[in-house]
């Protein structure tokens, strides 16, 4: 009987992630997010730069 409840507790105890998996999906978060904005900055750059160029 202890063996078992020796395995459960370990069980218990070692298969949780203590809020990993949440902390893991914010930062991808974050990170998305900032890579988004920074596609769009770099885009409305080169934009504005096509745009300036004359074909005459």
């Amino acid at each position: 009987m202890n063996r078992i409840r020796a395995f459960l507790l370990r069980r218990r105890t070692h298969g949780r992630d203590d809020g990993y998996s949440t902390e893991t999906v914010l930062v991808i978060a974050l990170l998305v997010t900032l890579a988004l904005g920074a596609v769009g900055a770099i885009s409305t750059t080169v934009m504005d730069k096509a745009e300036s160029i004359s074909l005459d």
